[in-house]
């Protein structure tokens, strides 16, 4: 399969044509970060952020993120993950995914793309689970990221693991066409 091949077999109902974007209202955008040498989960979310799928455009899934909008319900360590030490949000305010393939196989949503963040990126795999809801979809998305290859590194002792966990669940609704 090459870089920009999108293929969809077996489609869930209409997925496979138009555009479907992430409702944020009902929706949610999170993390999911092993600490404490494993031991404990450190987990957050992202409020404010766009979500698209067009399984006949290029890129086929893409996800844009606030980078300022993270949360883990800890006001200092929210700080200092938005500090140039992980997100650098000063520099780079948004956290991007963009597919450059998505294979669509039943309920089955498989994407492969770049995860961008702190001015860097990784390869990136996300096995997705999308189910008919009425005219709408369900999804429910994960993928698993290393973060140090982002250049977030800092950890005092070596308490902070890899990988992060992203889960991200929602609807899908379909976008208006835009004549």
């Amino acid at each position: 399969m090459s870089n920009d091949t999108v293929t969809a077999t077996r489609a869930a109902g209409g997925l496979a044509t138009g555009t479907w974007r992430l409702d944020p209202a009902r929706s949610s955008v999170e993390f999911h970060v092993p600490h404490f040498y494993g031991l404990i989960t450190v987990k957050g979310r992202f409020d404010r952020y766009e979500g698209s799928l067009d399984l006949s455009a290029r890129p086929a899934v893409e996800l844009v993120i606030d980078a300022e909008s993270l949360d883990t319900k800890q006001k200092q360590r929210d700080k200092h993950l938005r500090s140039d030490d992980f997100f650098d949000v000063a520099n780079h305010p948004q956290v991007r995914f963009e597919a450059d393939a998505a294979t669509l196989d039943g309920n089955a949503l498989k994407a492969r793309g770049r995860l961008h963040a702190a001015g860097k990126d990784i390869p990136l795999h996300v096995d997705a689970t999308v189910t008919p809801a009425d005219d709408e979809f369900e999804i429910e998305a994960t993928a698993l990221a290393d973060h140090r290859e982002l250049g977030m590194t800092w950890s005092p002792m070596g308490v902070l693991r890899a990988p992060s966990k992203l889960i991200i669940r929602g609807r899908l609704v379909r976008a208006a066409r835009q004549d």
